[in-house]
């Protein structure tokens, strides 16, 4: 049930919504395009990002991670982990394929790997946002009720988290780990023979 101050504020509408000069936007698109417009660059930092790629990397992992996470039938579960893996390694693939601004076209040398921080470069954006969250439950909540790890190897992730763990935005307003870990207690489904 929503506090009587947001009810006053926008009747009939459900967070995430934005008021302004009277006008109430619900779409979450509308909010971004509307931040973006008011509180523009050089200002505030972009919050979209420069890479269309970006906006669709990792989407399908929570997908993934619900059914793997949410199934009780053991002879089930190994191919919904590797369903997991498999787009947790295309999201490593993205993290670790430079993008065309770390690459200097006047250099002979190739560029191995990506070093930025977050999907689209150095700064979060929209994109991360919206990721990192869910990928951060993956990682917790898997380990909990499926002793599943997100694998070492795959350095782009655990690059990207690393990152995202070292900003005050993402640590303030993540859940802790047992917070997370108690509200999925009810989704995780034990595996049963």
């Amino acid at each position: 049930r929503k506090p009587a101050d947001l009810q006053n504020l926008a009747p009939g509408t459900h967070p995430p919504f934005i008021t302004y000069n009277g006008e109430v936007r619900t779409d979450v698109n509308k909010i971004e395009e509307f931040l973006e417009d008011v509180l523009a660059p050089p200002k505030y930092l972009k919050l979209s990002p420069k890479h269309p790629e970006s906006n669709t990397a990792g989407m399908d992992i929570f997908a993934k991670f619900s059914a793997f996470i949410k199934n009780s039938r053991p002879e089930a579960n190994e191919a919904l982990e590797r369903g997991l893996l498999k787009t947790l390694q295309k999201l490593d693939e993205y993290l670790n394929s430079p993008l065309p601004d770390e690459i200097d076209e006047n250099s002979m040398e190739d560029v191995p790997l990506s070093t930025r921080k977050f999907l689209d470069g150095n700064e979060m954006t929209l994109a991360d946002c919206n990721l990192l969250p869910k990928l951060h439950i993956v990682k917790v909540v898997a380990k909990k009720y499926r002793n599943f790890e997100i694998p070492k190897e795959m350095t782009g992730i655990w690059r990207y988290l690393t990152n995202a763990y070292s900003r005050d935005e993402f640590t303030n307003t993540c859940p802790g780990d047992k917070e997370i870990e108690i509200a999925y207690s009810d989704v995780a489904k034990r595996l049963t023979k």
